[in-house]
């Protein structure tokens, strides 16, 4: 008989996690605690719990450019290799916590400069971070993998620069480069040469596209530059008419989305909290599952959104009806997606995935 689907038993099956920003998962705590140690004066509060609502308060203001403005402090508390050790280690701990097998994990680093530590000092100094925390949670039964990805900032110069960086360290656990921050005025053609570099390197890449912008902003992340995933992509439904009878007519745009089997990185929360969608009801996720895109579930920001994987599932499962089928459905989706190889995608899922969906359906 099958397991009722729970939050507490969603979080005990396997997933997988392709959009999680390092800088927008903090645990209150470490946050003021980091703050007192590196002397950062800019919290709002020093009570964890009211510093957590302050941050999902603060994110729910359905606009992108507000949205981001609590990074200035989970930021501005990272800006040492202790910290960022810490950071990544404890994301770990958490992702693992919640039942997450497989993560892809990005941050920009250049947000983390400002003390002057190299961006080499920064990528090493996380990737001992994740080192650690996968050795902590494999000390405790558990499995995990942590791929690491790179962002460039889309607002400012040097994109190159960080794309060279996750070449460098790919054979160390860097596994992809995404291009992040507002869309609206920074288009990824601005980078092309950038994205030509990474294939000519046979490097991974995605880039966040159609989350505040639209089919522009995918169309020219996907044509132009030659993106392998969309980071949201929620704006994809523009290219979608749906009649009263409930078919869909795809535009040559979402056809060509679909027919690729682009994964569409969405975060359902997050895109309410940044005024994609008004409610879950709502989030064009219900729709592009149902036409079978390459959909996959994703928490953006857990400590912005004050959310997990498993709570972004439950939502699903709350709002559409879901059943275990769909959410391993969903899971395998993001791990076919990953950016690791063919081989140890593939062990994954016959071996961690599969498995722990079979039981729960037994």
């Amino acid at each position: 008989m099958s397991t009722p689907l729970t939050l507490e038993t969603i979080r005990s099956a396997p997933k997988v996690l392709l959009h999680d920003h390092l800088d927008g998962g903090l645990r209150p705590q470490t946050v003021i605690e980091l703050a007192d140690a590196s002397g950062y004066q800019g919290l709002p509060t020093t009570d964890a719990g009211v510093l957590g609502g302050w941050f999902r308060d603060n994110a729910n203001s359905g606009s992108l450019v507000r949205y981001l403005e609590g990074f200035a402090h989970t930021c501005g508390v990272m800006q040492d290799e202790p910290a960022l050790v810490r950071v990544a280690a404890e994301a770990v701990e958490d992702l693992a916590a919640d039942g997450v097998v497989y993560a892809e994990v990005r941050y920009a680093p250049e947000l983390f400069v400002e003390k002057g530590l190299s961006l080499e000092q920064i990528v090493e100094a996380v990737q001992e971070g994740f080192r650690l925390g996968e050795q902590r949670v494999a000390a405790t039964g558990r499995k995990i993998r942590i791929g690491t990805l790179l962002c460039a900032m889309r607002q400012n110069e040097g994109w190159l620069r960080i794309a060279e960086l996750a070449v460098r360290y790919r054979d160390l656990g860097v596994v992809g480069f995404d291009i992040a921050g507002p869309e609206a005025g920074f288009p990824p053609t601005r980078g092309l040469d950038t994205f030509e570099y990474l294939r000519q390197q046979n490097a991974h890449f995605t880039i966040h596209a159609g989350e505040a912008f639209g089919l522009p902003s995918i169309w020219e992340a996907i044509q132009h530059c030659g993106a392998e995933r969309l980071g949201h992509g929620v704006r994809i439904v523009d290219d979608i008419k749906v009649s009263g009878d409930g078919t869909a007519q795809l535009g040559r745009l979402a056809a060509y989305v679909r027919d690729r089997r682009i994964p569409l990185e969405m975060c359902p929360t997050s895109n309410l909290q940044t005024g994609a969608a008004a409610t879950i009801a709502d989030h064009p996720i219900g729709l592009l599952a149902k036409l079978r895109f390459r959909v996959t579930v994703n928490t953006d920001n857990r400590l912005m959104s004050d959310c997990t994987l498993s709570s972004e599932f439950a939502a699903l499962v709350d709002t559409f009806g879901y059943g275990w089928a769909d959410l391993q459905w969903f899971t395998i989706n993001a791990m076919k997606s990953a950016f690791i190889g063919f081989d140890e995608r593939l062990a994954i899922i016959n071996e961690l995935v599969k498995p722990g969906y079979a039981a729960l359906t037994a």
